[in-house]
Formats: C-alpha cells, structure tokens, sequence
C-alpha cells in the first residue's frame, strides 16, 4: 500500500473529473485535450521517502503560492492554467480535486533541481517505479557522492519526481493522478 503518482490514460479520463476539466478550460477560453498515448502503464512511482527536507527545501526557495502549485494538486493535466481547478470531485485523498498545469508545476520543479545541482541526467524515462528504485537501491547515493543534490536525498527525490511528472504529462499529453 501506499500513496502512488501514476498517468492517467485515455480509457480512464473519463467521467466528473475530465468533464469539469474540460468545462472550466472552456470557461477560461483554453482548448482541451486529448489524453495522448501515454498512460498508467508509462508512469508510475511511489511516494516513499520522506518529505521533510522537500518541504524545507519548498519553504526556503518558493513563494507559498509557488509552493501550492507544486505540491497541492490531485490531477496535472498536459495544460497551462493561471491558475489550479477547483472541482468539487472528491480525490484519492481529499473531498475535491485539484487540477494544476503541467508547464507551472515544471518550472517550478526546474528551479528546485537547478537550486539543488540536481543532474540532468538522473533517470527521466525509465519505466514503472524506475525512479523510486533508483533513489531507493542506492545508486542514487553512489552517483551524489559528495555533490548538493546528495545532502538529502529525499528531498531530491522528490524534486526528480515532479519533474519526471510534469516532462510525461507534457511529453505524452496525458494527466497525472495520485492513488
């Protein structure tokens, strides 16, 4: 068990979720989207470490604003909002749903990894659970070696996984859920 980031593809984006995405991107005058080729089976990882030296991190380089666009979302759709969705849809894990922009959650994530030194090279594309096993195994600690980004490793887990999340929303045009 636990809490799991996973791509949404086209045969479950339907239904309260996709409609009310798809009726306030209408209201703001955006376009919608077709949920692309990538899906759940492209994308997943587990939340494992833990967050508070993400949250520091969060806290000491970001606006609260910024910070929300980040980490307070329940759906990342493919799309650029000014703002997050607010749907009254209950989530996995809360009684709504909160539907932010791939591109904002990306360029906040890129000033994190960039604050870090975290590599560009670290795994991006590596299948199901590939980056969470990679922090987990040990080869991220072997790579860090004595470099910022391995001061705390969980922290730069985190970093790595929106990042990995917002590039495979974008790249695939596919949402990315929590479960």
């Amino acid at each position: 068990m636990g809490v799991y980031m996973v791509g949404v593809g086209a045969g479950e984006w339907v239904g309260g979720v996709a409609d009310g995405v798809d009726r306030e991107l209408g209201r703001r005058g955006v376009a919608g989207f077709e949920v692309g080729a990538g899906s759940r089976e492209d994308f997943e990882e587990k939340l494992v470490p833990g967050m508070d030296g993400f949250g520091a991190l969060c806290r000491a380089r970001l606006s609260a604003a910024e910070v929300a666009t980040l980490c307070d979302w329940t759906v990342l759709v493919p799309v650029s909002l000014d703002e997050p969705i607010r749907l009254a849809i209950g989530s996995a894990y809360t009684d709504f749903t909160l539907v932010a922009g791939a591109p904002q959650v990306l360029g906040i994530a890129e000033r994190l990894a960039a604050a870090l030194g975290l590599p560009g090279d670290i795994p991006a594309d590596c299948g199901n659970l590939g980056l969470t096993a990679w922090f987990l195994d040990g080869h991220a600690k072997e790579r860090a070696g004595s470099e910022p980004w391995g001061k705390d490793l969980d922290a730069a887990f985190y970093v790595a996984l929106f990042l990995r999340a917002a590039r495979h929303s974008l790249r695939y045009g596919c949402p990315i859920a929590y479960c």
